[in-house]
């Protein structure tokens, strides 16, 4: 396993980590006991998580992949050292899709929210800190969870970034948090964190965790810099764009029990152009004899500004695949080829 430097942070992050949304609803808790088993033992010790999941975010889960991961932990208390553990507080209901069974519709980034949740997931968790503590979307209306443009909506209130960036300050005082992080974050957003940080003479974010894969390369056109030049680290999820870089929906095909066989929530990545680009990328990886899944991850862990890749799996066999694809080197033959795909479709799923 490769580690990378999460930020300008002290903390080193296997460049694969393990993302956990399943577990709780199309994973059992021993399934996800398992999944961190294995990782464990590939050298993975970056396990993302978040008070919202499983998905689809329902009031009667909520918080289930915490408790799944929190009772592993109970079992393991020495592990609890090696590993980095990451969560999330779900943000407004501000679109259809947000959960509004998490503290009502109005939960924002204000003290009572910040501190109700976090002390939800050190208890769930079965731990007193988190290592990386992220804001799961942005407090305000802005271009995230497959949004193509800005939306231009006046909000009637926002907590500013300021208060919550102090009252994050204050839990890492406190010794319950180690570092901060952003998720779904734009360009602009990122750059009040980072002014604010300054100014306040606060805890800088040291990563930052939005989509990124071969359908979805928008990091690229601004946020890349930033990783660049301020050394906050992407946390890239969806790199298999819900599965759909995998092969598996190739020509129509529905495997049972896979999510988009279950879910008509999660149509992100099945608009007509997508389907279109992941047939050309899974094409492209079969003729350099990869599997599409590996060839799609290779790509992602390739990237300079990506400092881990959260891969998730259903079974242990998807893991075992993913994990995999850390060994996995790609040809500069097949990055002029991506790239000339990527040129004449850019960004086909946002």
């Amino acid at each position: 396993m490769e580690y990378r430097k999460l930020g300008d942070s002290d903390v080193k992050v296997s460049a694969i980590g393990l993302g956990t949304m399943t577990w709780g609803e199309q994973n059992t808790e021993s399934e996800a006991h398992e999944q961190i088993d294995y990782a464990l033992d590939q050298g993975v010790n970056l396990i993302d998580t978040a008070e919202m999941y499983p998905v689809p975010p329902k009031a009667e889960t909520q918080g289930s992949t915490e408790r799944y991961i929190g009772s592993w932990l109970a079992k393991h208390p020495s592990a609890r050292e090696k590993i980095v553990l990451a969560t999330k507080i779900a943000g407004p209901a501000r679109q259809p899709h947000n959960p509004r069974h998490i503290r009502g519709e109005q939960n924002q980034f204000d003290r009572a929210n910040l501190t109700e949740a976090l002390n939800g997931s050190l208890e769930r968790l079965h731990t007193d800190y988190i290592d990386l503590y992220q804001l799961h979307w942005p407090d305000r209306s802005t271009m995230t969870f497959g949004r193509p443009t800005y939306p231009w909506i006046d909000d009637e209130y926002t907590v500013p970034i300021e208060e919550t960036l102090s009252v994050l300050a204050e839990f890492v005082k406190a010794g319950k948090i180690r570092h901060i992080g952003v998720s779904n974050e734009t360009p602009w957003g990122v750059s009040q964190f980072l002014r604010a940080a300054e100014r306040l003479g606060l805890p800088r974010i040291v990563g930052i965790q939005n989509p990124y894969s071969l359908l979805n390369r928008t990091f690229e056109l601004g946020l890349s810099e930033f990783s660049h030049r301020e050394r906050i680290g992407l946390l890239a999820y969806s790199p298999l764009a819900f599965g759909w870089l995998s092969g598996k929906y190739e020509r129509g095909a529905r495997p049972a029990g896979a999510r988009i066989t279950l879910y008509e929530r999660f149509q992100r990545y099945s608009k007509p152009q997508a389907i279109q680009a992941t047939s050309a990328y899974v094409a492209l990886a079969r003729r350099y004899g990869l599997s599409p899944a590996q060839f799609a991850l290779a790509f992602v862990n390739s990237r300079p500004f990506v400092t881990s890749n959260l891969i998730g799996a259903t079974s242990l066999d998807q893991l075992r695949e993913n994990i995999a694809s850390i060994d996995v080197t790609l040809p500069e033959a097949a990055f002029a080829e991506i790239d000339a795909l990527y040129e004449a479709q850019p960004n086909p799923a946002p």
